[in-house]
């Protein structure tokens, strides 16, 4: 019952970190992309504004199915808390041994899920258009990320989380072909996978106008903004948790500001990339995506091999 209870703390602790901070580090985003671009930018709280505007609007609905666009707002948010539950964030994993990696993957799949079912219950031209890119990309993308996850089930013999979550890419050694190589495709895959410049062809702002979420407004869109920001604040935190997991000092609190520290860093990374490049066509995406993936299958191969 003791274990129980601290899971369920622990737990409780990453969604509020998650919800708290992820628009706090939406806002460094958009402050540094503007200085860059040599622009005043917004306040660094502006996203909390944001969203507190959105919710606070009347809620509109259009299209052929409402009851299914709340549902997708809702699920949009609900995956990556989820998500959030299952990623160390300066402690270890909250569920331990009771989830393991084909849970995180099929949530990781969801994620995305819920961003078709939008733009299907909206049916608006531009919502189909960006339902088929983000489809596409799904097909390409997610499985990079389901195999630098069964990389490190390999290298741990194990499906369990906690153990998988925790350097295991690195489990054969210092420094494995496998990890190396997963390494390098998924730091060159995050801005794809938070759907960030010059990967987001999906929403796509100056050309389809947000695309799939294009017809929503108040607090449904709130939801899906809400959730774009927090799955760039759990993006990261998985990021670290595969691959950089080191630092820790037993002392939680310590633990949470290092490993805060780790998602500053990957931020700015973020958001140096995005500033400084120009949005990719659709047909470059997918293909930049298949590369990856052909890279990805060979880093299993030397995973599976021992390597």
């Amino acid at each position: 019952m003791q274990l129980n209870i601290a899971a369920i703390i622990l737990g409780a602790i990453n969604v509020a970190l998650a919800l708290v901070l992820a628009p706090l580090f939406e806002g460094i985003l958009r402050k540094i992309t503007a200085r860059i671009q040599s622009r005043q930018g917004p306040p660094l709280l502006q996203p909390y504004f944001d969203l507190l505007k959105l919710l606070g609007k009347e809620d509109i609905e259009s299209g052929h199915s409402p009851r299914m666009q709340r549902f997708a707002a809702l699920l949009s948010l609900a995956t990556v808390l989820t998500v959030a539950v299952q990623v160390p964030m300066g402690g270890h994993a909250p569920l331990g041994g009771q989830s393991d990696v084909i849970l995180l993957i099929y949530l990781l799949t969801l994620s995305g899920i819920s961003t078709l079912l939008a733009a299907l219950a909206a049916g608006s031209t531009y919502s189909l258009v960006g339902m088929s890119r983000e489809m596409m990309a799904m097909m390409t993308l997610e499985p990079l990320l389901a195999v630098a996850i069964v990389i490190g089930a390999v290298h741990t013999s194990t499906l369990r989380l906690d153990q998988v979550l925790n350097g295991s890419v690195y489990a054969s050694g210092l420094f494995p072909v496998a990890g190396l190589i997963m390494l390098g495709i998924i730091l060159f895959a995050l801005q794809a996978f938070i759907g960030r410049m010059p990967f987001d062809t999906a929403e796509a702002e100056t050309e389809i106008m947000e695309g799939p979420v294009m017809e929503y407004s108040g607090p449904k869109l709130a939801l899906f903004k809400y959730a774009r920001m927090v799955k760039l604040f759990v993006f990261s935190a998985l990021f670290i948790a595969l691959f950089i997991p080191w630092g820790h000092t037993g002392f939680y609190p310590l633990d949470v500001i290092i490993f805060l520290a780790k998602v500053t860093v990957l931020v700015l990374l973020v958001t140096l990339i995005a500033a400084t490049h120009a949005r990719y066509r659709i047909d470059q995406a997918i293909r930049y995506y298949a590369s990856l993936f052909g890279l990805a299958f060979v880093a299993l191969v030397f995973a599976v091999s021992g390597f």
